[in-house]
């Protein structure tokens, strides 16, 4: 298939804005790309798009099976909201639940312009089942966890045994659009020989470690008290070496910020669930200027609570200008880069994120006959105006390796009222 557009945003080297696009997807992934005029021959089949296109945004933290548990105990800070809240709900889901959840959510997703998401959670196949129904994709963690009321899932040595099996029976990617990793869940809820254990078992298979990392102060005061932090102690436990994506990071240190540097740990930003939590604002701009990747992310939808990336763009943007009394802290073009090239680059996927000849055709098409867009002739105005006015309600179309996903705001592969029906019912379930 070859696509036109008046306008695409690469993502690339340079943030380039290419006028008049042609972009060639051949077996799923991008052929070529650029402007019309430097296009090779094509006889095939032409897509002509109205609006802009753009590479499928990158959620690079997620626990999206939470979606039937979204606004329960909305106003309570982190901790009081997991353990009395999350986790007795939580207890009453069963596979079949999470399959339901998954699919909802990441239809949900998908209208928003995501198309890859990170994921921990449990029922790991019920949450692959979910994503391969929507037409997603994911890199799936599935969680690993020591506290109250989970050992009905197995001890920790199980579930890790459990993620290493797979891996070694399938590989990392049992599927095109499914990755394998690990997901502990934090420091707070497991012993210091579980972390080490997990980030030797994912270091020996090249496989993403996927943790919550000094998300609010009150989480974590026994391990600050031992070893000074939770990064001093991942770093002491030998468990920042390999791939590693540390979820939320907010309460750094300047020695925190110099571990995860030298260590080449990633961040995932969730700046509407850390708000949301008053669990505090993280230190992006640093972060950044050190050179750690940092990618966004939704959360889970009972945290968040949408699923909707370009929130959190608009949000990590000004929570930066704020915390930084800056007002280019973080530009339009750093957000959307977080969205696309940066997240996919955080959790080590240089198949995503970028308009590029040999990655994925993960797809977006965006509306510009809107209000939103007074002057998409001049590419600085354009991307402001992406981000501050447009987003996820102008998402018309997406693909996925080159597979129409959504259709002017629709799903193609589920149907949606029966979904959401599905959903609901899940819902009054869980509150009853």
């Amino acid at each position: 298939m070859r696509f036109t557009a008046p306008v695409a945003l690469t993502c690339g080297d340079g943030f380039p804005v290419v006028r008049d696009a042609v972009l060639d997807v051949v077996a799923g992934r991008i052929a070529w790309v650029g402007p019309r005029a430097s296009a090779p021959a094509w006889d095939g089949p032409v897509t002509a798009l109205s609006g802009l296109l753009m590479p499928g945004l990158v959620n690079t933290h997620a626990h999206t099976p939470m979606l039937p548990l979204r606004g329960m105990g909305g106003d309570l800070p982190l901790m009081s909201w997991l353990q009395d809240v999350m986790w007795p709900a939580e207890a009453r889901f069963g596979a079949d639940d999470v399959r339901v959840a998954t699919t909802a959510g990441a239809v949900e997703l998908l209208r928003g312009g995501c198309t890859t998401s990170v994921e921990m959670y449990f029922f790991t196949d019920a949450v692959i089942e979910g994503v391969l129904t929507a037409g997603s994709r994911v890199l799936l963690t599935p969680g690993i966890i020591a506290a109250p009321g989970w050992d009905r899932l197995g001890s920790w040595q199980e579930m890790r045994d459990e993620i290493s099996a797979r891996i070694d029976a399938d590989g990392l990617h049992p599927h095109e659009r499914v990755e394998l990793g690990y997901g502990p869940h934090s420091a707070y809820t497991l012993p210091p020989e579980a972390l080490a254990s997990i980030a030797e078992a994912a270091r020996s298979r090249g496989a993403l470690m996927h943790l919550h990392v000094a998300e609010s102060r009150q989480e974590d005061v026994a391990q600050r008290a031992e070893y000074g932090s939770v990064p001093a102690e991942l770093a002491q436990l030998g468990a920042l070496t390999g791939r590693v994506l540390a979820a939320h990071s907010i309460q750094l240190s300047d020695a925190d910020v110099a571990l995860f540097r030298e260590h080449g740990v990633a961040v995932a930003h969730c700046p509407g669930s850390n708000g949301k939590l008053a669990a505090g604002i993280a230190r992006v701009a640093d972060l950044r200027r050190d050179g750690i990747r940092v990618g966004l992310g939704t959360d889970g939808p009972a945290s968040g609570d949408d699923l909707d990336l370009w929130h959190q763009a608009r949000l990590a943007a000004l929570y930066a200008r704020i915390r930084e009394d800056d007002a280019a802290a973080l530009t339009a073009a750093d957000v959307v880069l977080m969205a696309t090239r940066d997240g996919a680059a955080a959790i080590d996927r240089e198949d995503l994120g970028v308009l590029e000849a040999g990655r994925w055709a993960d797809l977006v098409h965006v509306d510009l006959d809107d209000p939103a867009f007074v002057a998409p002739e001049d590419d600085a105005q354009l991307v402001s105006n992406l981000v501050w006015a447009g987003g996820s309600r102008l998402v018309r179309d997406v693909w996925v390796a080159g597979d129409q996903v959504i259709e002017e705001g629709e799903p193609i592969t589920v149907d949606a009222a029966r979904t959401r029906a599905d959903l609901r019912t899940l819902a009054a379930r869980l509150r009853s």
